[in-house]
């Protein structure tokens, strides 16, 4: 029964991904069937709407995953643009489609192989190995699902892996056009340099005043300080709705008699188990033997209960299990097949049932060990059942807030002071405000620092008519509003003040200039009469072997056109000077890395697949009949409504 896991490690890891971080393309069966009204609806596919809601959701999810992935360093305006929300758009119609396609064509899960992802997963077995009903809970309850809720989420991922793999395997690369990928990806080439270094011009350059003032004047916006504002703001978020609730003892209790479920951990019983395996439609002769084996080696533990270690290790074809006298350590609910799960929920510790048929063959059950249902009392759990309620009455107050918030902030236009008092709220300050975002802010992620708040300071009714902004909804369940304190217009600094960086930047661009004619002057002679005079040592570079060397040299070398040799090419350095490089040989290796080669090949034929797979997305939507009606990229950019 165990067998499987054992041969199938690289899923069960990346079954574990999805169990830590659900897939990307599924929003939930719930939202699947959820379905708005037309003015709420972002697309159609087959007739069947993506609501905004639908859209909005996965649009969060995405932010919170990458938020995950990317940590500080996470930017909110990397889920925000156009590009970025269309594309969680399109995943969500080839969701749909997939999801269909499924169905047509009569792909599903069965409930063994369920649960042997699930008990597959390592980091779900506790440290006797065995599998972890606990631990399994709480990291499905950290991510906000029951396991009912992930064992359909993940039956739909394994249902369309199959359909991904059975589109994929189709692909394959000719073996001569690998051949000849992996022959340009290893040829050589012997290079020699030559490096007019800038510096090696400073004392031709002459730099006067007319050419600093003549900088200054045409790159003006250089020396810009761009407008500036000073804001005071206030935040509405739910941390802030939070403090103003709380929570009584007798609502604490209340919940708790009426989840009580939620904080009793079941029965869990070991057993051991000796398995005669034979499928529950073979032939009737084979049933027979199968059978008539198994009652064998009932009969003889019934006759010597203390040798049941014994017989299960020489008998049992459960090969992970026998090697440990059957045993199969705890379970809980739902963990076994429901034929083996029923028949030792009925014996007593130390009894061994009769012969228990499952969809693996005969069972027969000693059961080794019994862990009693335990109820937390309710002072271990009380304040996780404050947070939870807390966390349920201050999204129910929220909404109420959100609405106050909004309405006192417009009507009390001329300060912030009103909403603050009345919503308890804190008023912050923030300097330095541009038209957008500040990437370099401590944190990136401030609320002042976001785009649409930014864009509503430098309106006109706040910045001319000294009134607050609106309130702006900035994450979920986050709003925001400001009132401009001061404001700095664009300036420009003196030339005098400048005038030392004007100086040293038309330095550099001089000496450059003077560098890049004097090879270019060089690569022409070379052109016309070859000679290696002058140049470095040779080095033999190519795509898989470029160590030290620059990288835009490098480029330049590997474009060449090398049908006659020596070939020349000649490219600027960018802070170095001009580079002339003396190409005299190309070639193969001697030796070549069959093992790269072959990954390579993999590499290519994985493209393919993931082009077959696109391909195939593409006609489920046209049979589909996918209709776009609010495309982001076109919405931003002041277009129509398109049909995809």
């Amino acid at each position: 029964m165990f067998e499987f896991v054992r041969t199938h490690q690289r899923l069960m890891q990346f079954l574990l991904l999805l169990l830590i971080i659900p897939s990307f393309a599924l929003v939930g069966l719930q939202s699947y069937s959820s379905f708005g009204d037309g003015a709420n609806t972002v697309a159609k596919v087959a007739g069947q709407p993506i609501t905004q809601q639908e859209w909005d959701a996965a649009l969060r999810q995405q932010m919170d995953r990458m938020r995950q992935a990317f940590g500080d360093r996470f930017d909110p305006k990397m889920v925000e643009t156009p590009q970025a929300k269309q594309g969680v758009l399109d995943n969500l119609i080839a969701q749909r489609v997939l999801v269909a396609a499924v169905g047509s064509e009569h792909l599903s899960v069965s409930d063994q192989s369920l649960q042997q992802a699930i008990m597959g997963v390592p980091e779900l077995h506790g440290a006797d190995g065995k599998f972890d009903n606990e631990r399994y809970k709480a990291l499905l309850a950290a991510q906000g699902m029951t396991p009912t809720m992930y064992e359909a989420r993940l039956r739909q991922d394994m249902a369309m892996q199959q359909l991904n793999g059975a589109v994929q395997t189709t692909a394959f690369t000719p073996k001569t056009v690998a051949t000849r990928l992996s022959d340009i990806n290893d040829q050589e080439r012997d290079v020699q340099e030559l490096l007019f270094k800038t510096a090696d011009y400073a004392a031709q350059v002459k730099v006067t005043d007319a050419m600093l003032q003549d900088y200054y004047v045409k790159n003006a916006k250089e020396f810009e300080i761009p407008e500036q504002i000073k804001a005071d703001y206030v935040v509405l978020d739910s941390a802030a709705v939070a403090a103003q609730v709380t929570v009584s003892d007798a609502d604490i209790k209340s919940y708790y008699d009426n989840n009580l479920s939620r904080y009793t951990t079941p029965e869990e019983r070991r057993a051991s188990h000796i398995l005669v395996s034979v499928k529950k439609d073979a032939p009737a002769a084979e049933l027979a033997a199968a059978k008539a084996k198994a009652e064998g080696l009932l009969a003889q533990v019934r006759k010597n209960p203390a040798d049941f270690a014994k017989v299960a290790k020489a008998n049992s074809q459960d090969t992970a299990s026998a090697e440990m006298g059957g045993d199969l350590g705890y379970f809980g609910p739902g963990m076994m097949v429901k034929p083996f799960e029923d028949a030792a929920g009925k014996l007593k510790q130390g009894e061994i049932s009769d012969l228990v048929q499952s969809d693996f063959g005969y069972h027969i059950i000693e059961v080794t060990g019994i862990k009693p249902a335990v109820v937390k009392p309710i002072d271990e759990v009380k304040a996780d059942i404050g947070a939870e309620i807390k966390k349920q009455l201050a999204a129910r107050k929220f909404t109420e807030l959100a609405e106050a918030f909004s309405n006192t902030v417009y009507e009390q236009a001329d300060s912030l002071k009103p909403v603050a008092d009345k919503m308890h709220l804190q008023i912050q300050s923030a300097a330095n405000l541009g038209r957008q975002p500040n990437p370099a802010a401590a944190p990136a992620a401030a609320p002042y620092n976001n785009p649409k708040f930014l864009a509503a300071l430098y309106s006109d009714e706040a910045l001319k008519n000294k009134h607050n902004t609106e309130a702006i909804e900035i994450a979920p369940n986050t709003f925001i509003a400001g009132h401009v304190v001061e404001y700095k217009p664009v300036t420009k600094r003196s030339f005098d003040e400048v005038k030392a960086i004007i100086s040293d930047k038309v330095t550099r661009t001089e000496e450059a200039a003077l560098a890049k004619k004097a090879g270019e002057e060089k690569l022409a002679a070379l052109r016309a009469q070859d000679s290696a005079g002058g140049f470095g040592a040779v080095q033999t570079v190519s795509r898989v072997k470029n160590q030290g060397v620059n990288p835009v040299a490098f480029e330049a070398v590997m474009k060449a056109n090398v049908n006659k040799l020596p070939a020349y090419v000649g490219v600027v350095l960018p802070q170095q000077g001009y580079g002339l490089y003396r190409i005299a040989k190309v070639g193969q290796p001697a030796a070549q890395d069959q093992a790269r080669r072959t990954a390579e090949q993999q590499q290519i034929t994985s493209v393919l697949g993931q082009q077959e797979m696109l391909a195939y997305v593409d006609v489920l939507k046209e049979k589909a009949k996918v209709k776009i009606l609010k495309p982001v990229a076109s919405i931003a950019a002041g277009g129509d409504d398109k049909q995809n």
